[in-house]
């Protein structure tokens, strides 16, 4: 079949790909150089390329080894089975607090936590046996010989270095090439950002396009251990190498944010709605021509942001985006859907005659006033309406807010932090029309989006 494909450059591998089955153990330092909130700090980094793995008796093993003066093996490689409970057991982890014997804690890494009767699969060459070794001091014995002989034995040493740390003994303990396996922090603080190297180490090679592990809109093309994107005929890559658009002489869209600013949305989470919006962005074809964007927030009285046509380009959308300040007080969603019918498609706000209107109301509360004339008003006017709820918000509000068929126009999760996945999904049905010069260019959440949203509905805040 004849894609028409455009392609773009081969994509890094992804944190999220799948991991190949190893035996991992962690070697880490509890010293009395390492402060308790500091060790805290190493847990959190432990969860983080945990939750990347694929854990399992057939998969991925992990063991934990604390050491100062003395070693103590937390746990070994075959205690346990599940993510959920090794992340538990990490949480129970204690600080030694006494020297720094990193040879000594290398030499059982050796002798127990890499043996057959602790679980290692020493009969299974094809099983990767791995350690990320943390420190942030001196040792008081010698790693040189010790690490060696780990090498020699299969077993690929990081070293990750915090601080005050000896960088020459890191560079004695870690594997060859010293570039991918030795990682230097200047604070317990930021130990958390090589999470993500971590995760991306311990990816399988496989193909990416097939497992799914890619962001690319249309169609995925796979190369060794990477891939590329491209689009089907009549469309055109974007300069971002993952998203497509279609060709020139598609029909405008007008779309306008209605966000919720209120004060239970919290300053943290209104940087992820930011960073939400800012993902659809991305996915538009922005131009005179095509798709404008406006963008309204409101809490106890409504802010407009910026009107339609304001900006012509992704880029000063965004950054109008970023500097958006928060509201922070009440929840007058019908105010504001109010505003939105009312005024932010008139032509005096920048809405152009013809064209679709699209309106993507974001709120994670019950109003405070009443939504039914507003909402209605909005959808007798040809506008189309989704509604996104997180949180605590009312379910027959998002559907009273959402178009027909309510079923595809009104979403909910839980969890602000899952909101970037439904911005990743949600442009992919994007024109799939036999003609997609003919379709029109409007933002649709289709089949994939409605599955990812009913995995999401309604769990639990992590």
């Amino acid at each position: 079949m004849d894609h028409g494909i455009y392609g773009a450059p081969p994509q890094p591998r992804g944190a999220q790909c799948r991991t190949r089955p190893t035996d991992l153990v962690f070697i880490i330092d509890s010293s009395r150089s390492v402060r308790p909130h500091e060790f805290e700090q190493v847990k959190v980094f432990l969860s983080q390329v945990i939750e990347s793995l694929d854990v399992g008796p057939n998969a991925t093993r992990v063991g934990v080894i604390n050491y100062a003066s003395t070693v103590k093996n937390e746990f070994s490689l075959k205690t346990h089975w599940t993510k959920a409970s090794l992340l538990q057991a990490v949480r129970k982890i204690k600080p030694l607090s006494t020297g720094t014997m990193t040879g000594l804690a290398i030499q059982f890494a050796i002798n127990r936590a890499f043996s057959d009767s602790e679980g290692a699969r020493v009969r299974s060459p094809e099983i990767n046996k791995t350690a990320i070794i943390v420190t942030d001091g001196r040792p008081q014995d010698s790693v040189k010989d010790v690490s060696a002989r780990a090498r020699s034995l299969g077993i690929e040493l990081f070293a990750i270095g915090v601080g005050r740390v000896d960088r020459n003994t890191l560079r004695q303990m870690a594997s060859e090439r010293l570039d991918d396996h030795v990682d230097y922090v200047e604070s317990y603080s930021v130990i958390e950002k090589l999470a993500t190297k971590f995760q991306e180490a311990l990816c399988d090679l496989s193909d990416l396009c097939v497992s799914g592990d890619h962001d690319c809109q249309q169609i995925c093309v796979s190369t060794p251990g990477s891939y590329t994107c491209a689009c089907k005929k009549g469309f055109t890559l974007n300069s971002d190498g993952k998203t497509c658009s279609a060709c020139s002489g598609g029909s405008a869209i007008d779309l306008v944010f209605l966000i919720d600013g209120s004060k239970s949305v919290r300053p943290e989470n209104f940087e992820l709605v930011k960073k939400f919006i800012n993902q659809i962005v991305d996915s538009l074809d922005v131009s005179d021509k095509n798709a404008h964007v406006g963008l309204v927030q409101y809490s106890s009285s409504v802010r407009e942001e910026f009107p339609l046509g304001r900006y012509n380009n992704k880029k000063d959308i965004k950054a109008a985006v970023k500097r958006m300040s928060y509201m922070e007080k009440g929840t007058m969603t019908g105010q504001a859907l109010k505003h939105l019918a009312e005024k932010s498609f008139a032509p005096s706000s920048g809405a152009r005659p013809g064209g679709s209107k699209v309106g993507i109301v974001f709120t994670d509360g019950r109003s405070q006033d009443y939504i039914s004339d507003a909402s209605k008003k909005a959808k007798d006017s040809g506008f189309e309406m989704f509604a996104v709820g997180v949180g605590n918000a009312v379910e027959d509000e998002l559907r009273e807010i959402a178009s027909d068929p309510v079923e595809k126009h009104y979403f909910y999760t839980a969890d602000f932090s899952t909101i970037n996945k439904i911005a990743k999904e949600l442009p992919k049905k994007i024109c799939e029309g036999e003609d997609p010069c003919e379709c029109k260019v409007i933002v649709k959440f289709q089949k994939k989006v409605e599955d990812l949203i009913k995995s999401l509905t309604r769990k639990h805040i992590l």
